[in-house]
């Protein structure tokens, strides 16, 4: 008997262990072995894809406390700690093997001295409980995109959120060869306090071992730290595409629908809190994903799927006018989890949810009541600002039903969008592939928000929505992402868009339904049913096009003021920002591809010709 099969055998249960056995694939069993060494558990339950066990984790992330029951039927709520309330960027390292380097711009640790560490904090971090290990795919199970991930966890919180987020795939895991690679993640809470929330924050750790596919994560609750096939499984997916020639991409996807009858689908990627769940989420359109999408070409085409299964969504500003899809699935009965709202009398509430707030609950700070401080006398929120809802997609009225098409969609277009007050006009399209990449991805501009801990009003460059989650050169993925068309006959367009632009008094240009317009724009650009206007950035929309798509979506009236407004060229700024991205590159990116310094200094010629001819800032009636 081997050591792996001796261990296995000790630990688990004489049905737990015919379970394990059934996905025959030495990794697997080796992981938890190793796991079950390093951990110590006081059990192992292996979570088929069968309703008794997903009921059993449901059931038990009440029972030890990790989750409540609210007043509606199936829904319930967590509570992480007051300092594990986002992703970590400070202690969530690359393990880095001497003989490799990545990026600067990463946080990384050597990988010996982080194995020795992170394995250090988990030695017995499940004494005296239950290692929950869970079979999921990313992608629909058994398709040309999918990705097999073993989870292991002491939370049956996290357990349970998986559940709701991703595809169960233990009958897949059983058809596995014994030497499929597949990706693993061990997590831990860790100390537990009183309120059942990681105690022992100062030695939070997300360390990756890219080397191996597997990612160890201790002393925090928080999903976007504990979820393994969320964003951390994403750093993973991104090596694997890089090797195989396929895309793996920080985007919704979304169905559009056009003139006709017809369903265009659009690609997003926006920095968290920028827009990106509610353009996913248009009235009348249909969501395919709000997150992470994984891109192939098949037949000559551009396809696409989502790697999830549910959204993990931000709650602060969902209102029943703004966003009614959610709001109805927040209200009826169904499988919901609240994380880090506030509960009263088994009733959440949330910030800037347009209702009245209770005076009293309990939050993510323990009890609460409105007139509460923190210790440096500030008050205490409700709830928390990056507070959160999990559901699975087909809970919602507007999930589209390609979603687990197992040879995903074509993809019409993607957009990238961040927060740039000055600069960038509401929409534009790129003059080809290339150019959009470049100028709209790889220039992406942003300020971060309360989704990462510390950075909150920080401007900043987020290359593609994505650069956190980056294990590969970031030239390289640049040039990843601009040779993937180059054998597409007609490949998708790339769309740059802007929801954060601001007058001279600091007030918003866009209404926050504006979005919808731009995105019909873009789908009547995909099929080429409309014009547009060259300008040094891209390809702006036409006034009497804008003019007719205000009126037939939101009922609206679009003045030549307006118009002007959002779509006049600002020079200055724009030059401003060429060099803030050129420095950025230069600083950041040391084995860059020529074509993006190509691409900048066309577009900033472009920039200086129009200057010369119209001033700094040019009416988009001057270009027509």
């Amino acid at each position: 008997m081997s050591n792996t099969e001796q261990i296995l055998k000790e630990k688990l249960t004489e049905e737990n262990y015919s379970k394990l056995m059934a996905v025959d694939n030495t990794k697997i069993h080796e992981f938890v072995a190793d796991a079950i060494e390093l951990a110590n558990p006081k059990e192992v339950f292996v979570c088929t894809d069968s309703a008794e066990d997903v009921k059993r984790v449901r059931e038990m992330a009440i029972k030890v406390g990790e989750e409540g029951k609210l007043t509606i039927a199936g829904h319930t709520y967590h509570f992480d700690g007051p300092e594990d309330q986002g992703r970590d960027r400070e202690i969530t390292k690359y393990l880095v093997p001497q003989d490799q380097t990545l990026s600067k711009a990463l946080n990384q640790i050597d990988r010996e001295e982080g194995l020795k560490e992170i394995r250090g904090l988990m030695k017995d971090c499940m004494k005296g409980r239950t290692m929950i290990v869970r079979f999921l795919s990313l992608a629909p199970a058994g398709s040309v995109f999918s990705i097999p991930c073993l989870q292991a966890t002491d939370s049956w919180y996290v357990a349970h959120s998986e559940d709701l987020l991703y595809r169960s795939a233990y009958d897949y895991f059983c058809t596995l060869k014994k030497d499929d690679n597949v990706f693993c993640f061990l997590h831990s809470a860790g100390e537990l306090n009183e309120r059942n929330v990681s105690a022992d924050v100062e030695n939070k750790r997300v360390y990756m071992d890219y080397t191996i596919d597997t990612i160890y994560t201790v002393n925090s609750q928080y999903g976007g730290n504990t979820m393994g096939l969320k964003k951390l499984a994403l750093r993973l997916t991104i090596r694997k595409a890089d090797r195989e020639g396929w895309l793996a991409e920080h985007m919704f996807v979304s169905g559009v629908h056009g003139p006709g009858g017809r369903k265009t689908y659009l690609a997003g990627a926006f920095p968290s809190a920028c827009g990106k769940t509610s353009t996913a989420m248009l009235p009348s359109e249909k969501i395919l994903g709000d997150d992470i999408a994984y891109f192939r070409k098949i037949d000559g085409k551009v396809r696409a799927v989502n790697a999830e299964n549910g959204i993990f969504g931000i709650i602060q500003s969902v209102k029943e006018d703004s966003d009614p899809i959610i709001w109805d699935v927040l209200h009826k009965p169904g499988e919901v989890i609240f994380s880090n709202i506030l509960v009263s009398d088994k009733n959440p509430y949330w910030l800037d949810m347009g209702q009245d707030i209770a005076d009293k609950g309990i939050n993510f700070t323990g009890d609460w009541t409105k007139d509460k401080k923190d210790a440096k006398g500030n008050a205490v929120p409700c709830a928390h600002k990056n507070a959160r809802y999990t559901v699975t997609l087909d809970a919602l009225e507007n999930c589209d039903p390609e979603l687990n098409n197992p040879n995903g969609v074509e993809l019409g277009g993607v957009m990238y969008g961040g927060r740039d007050s000055k600069a960038s006009v509401p929409v534009q399209q790129g003059f080809d592939w290339a150019h959009g990449i470049i100028s709209y991805g790889a220039s992406l501009e942003t300020e971060t928000t309360f989704a990462i801990i510390g950075a909150e009003g920080k401007i900043e460059i987020n290359l593609m929505s994505i650069q956190d989650f980056l294990a590969i050169p970031f030239g390289k993925y640049i040039q990843n992402n601009v040779e993937f068309a180059k054998d597409i006959k007609n490949p998708p367009l790339v769309f740059g868009v802007n929801y954060f632009l601001r007058d001279k008094e600091g007030k918003f240009l866009n209404g926050v339904r504006d979005k919808h317009v731009w995105v019909k724009w873009m789908e009547l650009r995909v099929h080429n049913d409309v014009d547009a206007i060259k300008c040094p950035t891209g390809m702006i929309p036409c006034y009497d096009d804008l003019v007719k798509l205000f009126k037939q979506v939101l009922d609206k009236e679009y003045t030549k003021e307006d118009y002007v407004n959002q779509f006049t060229i600002r020079v200055p700024e724009n030059l401003a920002k060429l060099d803030r991205v050129e420095a950025y590159h230069k600083e950041n990116i040391p084995n860059n591809i020529p074509l993006v310094y190509e691409t900048m200094e066309k577009t900033r010629k472009l920039l200086k010709e129009a200057q010369a001819k119209y001033g700094d800032y040019i009416s988009p009636f001057d270009l027509i």
